[in-house]
Parts: C-alpha cells; sequence; structure tokens
C-alpha cells in the first residue's frame, strides 16, 4: 500500500526546518536548498511544496503568526477578573518563555530582512486591533478611569508592549517574567480603576 503523506504536516515540519535555520543563520542563511538539507529532503521534494524561496518563508511566518493567535485564544480566560485577564493576554505577545522567545527571533529576522515591506501580513495592524479591544474590554467592564481617553490608552499600551517585546528580546537576562509583569500592572492600574475586592 502506498504511504499516506499528510502535506498540511509536511509543510510544517518544513517550516520548522526554516526555523531553526533562520534562527542558525539567519534570513540570508534560508536559502532553499539550505532548509531541505535541515529537513532531510531532496530540493525536488522541497519544491513539491514550495515552487520557491519566497513562498516557503511567507508560509513559515503565517505559520508564526497563527501560533501566536492559538496561544493568545487558548490563554483567553473570561472568569477571570478583568485586569488579570488582560495580563494574561498581553503575555503572550511579549517574549518571556523559550518558545515565545523562538517566535520573536524568526519573525525579527524576517522583518529586518524586508524592513517596511515584512508586515505583508498585517501583523503590526493585528497587535494595533488586539490592544484596542482590550482597552475597549476594559471600557465596557467599566474599569477605565473617568476622563481615561481609549484611543490614547490604546496607542500607549501598544507602544508599551511593542517596547517590552524588543527589551525582553534583546536583554532576556535583565528583563525576567516578573519584571514585564510590574511594568504591564503598573500600566493597568494608571488607567484603571481598582477592582472590587481587590
Amino acid at each position: 500500500m502506498p504511504k499516506i503523506v499528510n502535506h498540511e504536516q509536511k509543510k510544517e515540519y518544513i517550516a520548522a526546518a526554516a526555523w531553526r535555520v533562520i534562527l542558525r543563520e539567519g534570513m540570508k542563511g534560508a536559502t532553499v536548498r539550505g532548509i531541505a538539507q535541515e529537513a532531510g529532503m531532496s530540493l525536488g521534494a522541497l519544491r513539491h511544496y514550495f515552487s520557491t524561496q519566497e513562498d516557503l518563508i511567507a508560509y513559515a511566518m503565517q505559520l508564526v503568526r497563527e501560533r501566536a493567535l492559538l496561544r493568545i485564544t487558548a490563554n483567553d480566560r473570561p472568569d477571570l477578573p478583568p485586569k488579570i485577564r488582560v495580563l494574561n493576554l498581553l503575555f503572550e505577545v511579549v517574549p518571556w518563555s523559550e518558545d515565545t522567545r523562538a517566535e520573536m527571533d524568526v519573525w525579527l529576522a524576517y522583518v529586518f530582512s524586508l524592513g517596511p515591506k515584512a508586515d505583508t501580513l498585517g501583523v503590526q495592524q493585528e497587535m494595533r486591533t488586539g490592544m484596542q479591544s482590550l482597552i475597549a474590554y476594559l471600557s465596557e467592564v467599566r474599569m477605565l478611569r473617568e476622563g481615561t481617553d481609549p484611543e490614547l490608552a490604546a496607542e500607549t499600551l501598544y507602544s508599551l508592549v511593542d517596547g517590552l517585546a524588543m527589551h525582553a528580546y534583546l536583554e532576556p537576562g535583565r528583563l525576567s517574567k516578573e519584571r514585564i509583569a510590574a511594568v504591564l500592572t503598573g500600566y493597568l492600574d494608571s488607567i484603571c480603576v481598582a477592582e472590587q475586592g481587590g
């Protein structure tokens, strides 16, 4: 009987090989030949799944994005107090764990290689929209302090998370999870009223 190949699993396997090459050698080293070698495949077999390097890298980056979104969705806890719920979600976009740091490594290598053209997947727009949604949620549950400008609060949170992500990536030894939590909690406390019972 012929072996049944799950094409989506195979593509994800190849994408994981691409991540390893990017982490080790940067985007310049992420050639189709190098990725095929990392995946233990012939060049022809790899090209059966991805006809060009651009297709392969775009798929690998889409997978990084999808993994992050799945993780965020899986860790959303509506049963938690609002500020804690928001803090938990913010932790999913700051690279403090081994997995999130590896994703950030791969993503930044991709972004730095393409510059302003890199955000074809709309990740930055998604991040901005996500921060706006978190602030809108805090407003809906009447947690925002009176007089807080939701648009400015979302923009500040977006900038804060973006900056923390970069610092956590560049200085993982200095910026611990506890330190990140303290910075994010401090900002949330500055724009939110005290939670009942807290």
